[in-house]
């Protein structure tokens, strides 16, 4: 089988959740961020390809009745959108009870490999 890609991943969870008010699903991964390379020897900086590097930047994630919500950058105004990039690299993902109480949280499940929360099952 084939890997989904980030936006058909969150697409799937998103539609599971909708069914499930009762629970969280906390996402975390990481996100390359452009970082501009040192000045060139003669103190001017390379063309824009050339000058920038990646380096990764950590996300949180939350999924609750069929949206998904980044704790930790902006996401675009428009919710059919996904709200993270092609490029992000999904980490581990925890099931919390729902509706969050941050003071409060209750884990029920994970922190386990994104997909393993594409079986419905797996939500209860």
């Amino acid at each position: 089988m084939a890997a989904l890609t980030v936006a058909a991943l969150l697409a799937a969870l998103e539609a599971i959740s909708r069914d499930r008010p009762d629970r969280v699903l906390r996402v975390t991964g990481e996100l390359p961020c452009p970082q501009p390379s040192e000045p060139g020897p003669e103190g001017q900086a390379e063309p824009v390809e050339a000058s920038v590097k990646a380096s990764l930047e950590p996300f949180e994630l939350l999924i609750f009745r069929g949206f998904s919500s980044s704790l930790s950058h902006p996401t675009g105004f428009d919710p059919d959108q996904p709200a993270l990039p092609a490029t992000a690299e999904m980490g581990a993902a925890e099931l919390l009870a729902g509706p969050l109480n941050p003071s409060q949280e209750q884990r029920l499940a994970g922190p386990v490999a994104v997909e393993h929360f594409l079986d419905p099952a797996a939500w209860l």
